[in-house]
C-alpha cells in the first residue's frame, strides 16, 4: 500500500433495535461521521421473545437509514466479535447514556478485547435530548398506550401504531 493509499475505516453498530429509538440514530449519526462506513447490526437472539420480529427490525432499519449512503444494516447471530471481524470493522461503537451502560458494557468490552484484540471499542456519549430514551422505555410506553412518536423514527411509530390497532394493520 502506497502512502496517498487510505483504508476504510469500518465500524459496526450493534443491538437489538427493539425498537430502533432516536437514540439509536443519533449514535449511528455520529458513529457516521467518525467512520467511513458504519454497519447497523441487529443481533438476532432465539432466547429472547421481541416485541418486533427479526424481518421487521431489518426491514425497518433499512427503511430508516435507507438515505444514508454510509450506513448498511444486517443482522448477525454468535459472538458480536466475529462478526465484526467478517465484515471488516475495526471498531464497535457503543452509546454510553450513564453509569450504568457503562458498568453493561465494561466486562463485554473487555473479553472482546481478549477476543479479537485487533477490534476496538469506542464508547460515544448522545446529546442530551436523546439520553433518557431506551427500547425498554419506549416499549413499555407503547404497551401503555402512551405517545412515542418524538422518541422513535416516524417508520418505527407507523408500525407500531399499525401493529397497536392489530393483527393485518401493519403498514
Amino acid at each position: 500500500m502506497s502512502m496517498t493509499e487510505r483504508i476504510e475505516r469500518i465500524a459496526v453498530c450493534p443491538g437489538s433495535f427493539d425498537p430502533l429509538t432516536n437514540g439509536h440514530l443519533d449514535l449511528v449519526a455520529r458513529a457516521a461521521r467518525t467512520f467511513d462506513r458504519v454497519i447497523v447490526a441487529i443481533l438476532v437472539n432465539q432466547q429472547k421473545t421481541p416485541l418486533l420480529s427479526t424481518g421487521d427490525r431489518l426491514s425497518l432499519a433499512r427503511e430508516v437509514f435507507a438515505g444514508e449512503s454510509r450506513v448498511r444494516v444486517e443482522t448477525f447471530e454468535g459472538l458480536l466479535v466475529d462478526f465484526a471481524a467478517r465484515v471488516g470493522a475495526g471498531a464497535i461503537v457503543r452509546g454510553l447514556r450513564n453509569v450504568g451502560d457503562f458498568e453493561y458494557e465494561w466486562p463485554m468490552t473487555v473479553m472482546n478485547r481478549k477476543l479479537r484484540p485487533e477490534i476496538e471499542t469506542v464508547f460515544l456519549v448522545p446529546a442530551p435530548e436523546v439520553s433518557a430514551i431506551s427500547s425498554r422505555l419506549v416499549k413499555e410506553i407503547w404497551r401503555l398506550g402512551g405517545d412515542i412518536s418524538g422518541l422513535v423514527p416516524g417508520a418505527i411509530d407507523a408500525h407500531l401504531r399499525a401493529l397497536a390497532r392489530g393483527p393485518g394493520t401493519e403498514r
